[in-house]
C-alpha cells in the first residue's frame, strides 16, 4: 500500500492520511485505533443505536485540489459494526495539471459490518481526479456502501466540458478478486449516449452478503424506473443510477439501504442525523 512516507513530499498540495480500527468490546464497538496526519480526522464516536459505532469523517479544508494527496484506512475487527459517513459533500476542484489522489481502503473481517455512506461528491469541471476504493471482506462479513458522484454545478450553469476523473473499485472476498471496475469519467463519457448523456449524477452501491431474495426486493422497487438497475454477482448486490439531481440517486440508495439493512446490519433503518442538517 502506497502510504504518506512513501509519497513525494516535495511535490505541493496537501497529504493526508486516516487510519481507523474498530473491535467489538462486550456489547458495543468501540474505536480502538485513530490515527492522522494532515487535514483528515473524526469526531468523537457516538451511539444512536447503542451497538454501532457511529463516526463522521472531516475534512476540515472542505475540498480536494490538484496535488493533494488523502488515504483513509478503516479496519473493522471480527463481530464490530461501524457506521462511517461525512457531514457534507466533498469537493474536486479544477486543476490545470496535477491530479488529485484518493485512496480508501476497507478491511471486514468475519462477521463484522461495515456501513461506509459519504455523501456525495461534487467534480467541478477542469477537475482531475484519481480515486482508489479498495474494500476486503472476509468469510460472512457484511458491507453496505456507495459512491455518489455529481459532475459539474448545473446551479451555476456549470457542465463538465472538460476534466476527467478515474475511478477504479477493486473488492475481494477471502483475498479472492470478487469485483474490480476502473473507470474514466471525462467530456466524453460525460455527453455521450453511451455514457451518463449529460446526466450529472450518477451512483454505484454495494451490499455483502446478498442473495437472490434481495435482488427480486430492490428489483421490484426499481419497477418501470428509468436510470436504475441492480444486478447479483455471487453474493454481492450492485446497484447503479443516474439522475440530474444529488438527491434523486441518494433517495434511491437511502430507500435500498431501509428495505436491505436489517439483514445485513441486524438492525432496522436508521439514517444519521447529520444527514437533514
Amino acid at each position: 500500500m502506497k502510504t504518506i512516507e512513501n509519497l513525494n513530499r516535495s511535490e505541493p498540495g496537501w497529504l493526508a492520511e486516516l487510519q481507523l480500527g474498530f473491535s467489538r468490546c462486550g456489547d458495543r464497538t468501540r474505536l480502538t485505533q485513530r490515527m492522522h496526519r494532515g487535514p483528515l480526522n473524526v469526531q468523537r464516536p457516538f451511539y444512536p443505536e447503542q451497538d454501532v459505532c457511529h463516526v463522521y469523517v472531516l475534512h476540515p479544508p472542505g475540498g480536494i485540489v490538484g496535488g493533494d494527496r488523502l488515504q483513509i484506512d478503516i479496519d473493522v475487527g471480527k463481530k464490530a459494526r461501524a457506521l462511517l459517513t461525512t457531514p457534507g459533500a466533498g469537493k474536486f476542484y479544477r486543476s490545470d495539471f496535477l491530479h488529485a489522489h484518493q485512496v480508501v481502503t476497507m478491511q471486514v473481517e468475519d462477521q463484522a459490518v461495515l456501513e461506509w455512506l459519504p455523501q456525495e461528491t461534487i467534480i467541478y469541471q477542469g477537475a482531475r481526479v484519481m480515486s482508489h476504493v479498495n474494500l476486503g471482506l472476509t468469510n460472512n462479513a457484511g458491507f453496505i456502501g456507495w459512491e455518489i458522484l455529481a459532475f459539474g454545478r448545473p446551479a451555476a450553469a456549470e457542465g463538465f466540458d472538460h476534466g476527467e476523473a478515474l475511478l477504479n473499485w477493486c473488492i475481494t472476498h477471502n483475498k479472492k478478486p470478487l469485483y474490480i471496475e476502473k473507470m474514466l469519467f471525462d467530456t466524453a463519457a460525460y455527453k455521450a449516449r453511451w455514457g451518463l448523456h449529460t446526466a450529472s449524477v450518477c451512483g454505484t452501491m454495494f451490499v455483502h452478503p446478498a442473495t437472490g431474495t434481495h435482488l427480486q426486493t430492490i428489483r421490484d422497487h426499481i419497477g418501470h424506473t428509468p436510470q436504475r438497475g441492480v444486478t447479483l454477482l455471487d453474493n454481492l448486490l450492485i446497484c447503479r443510477a443516474s439522475a440530474d439531481k444529488t438527491g434523486v440517486v441518494r433517495s434511491f440508495f437511502e430507500n435500498v439501504r431501509g428495505l436491505l439493512r436489517e439483514d445485513i446490519v441486524h438492525n432496522r433503518d436508521y439514517r444519521p442525523r447529520i444527514w437533514a442538517t
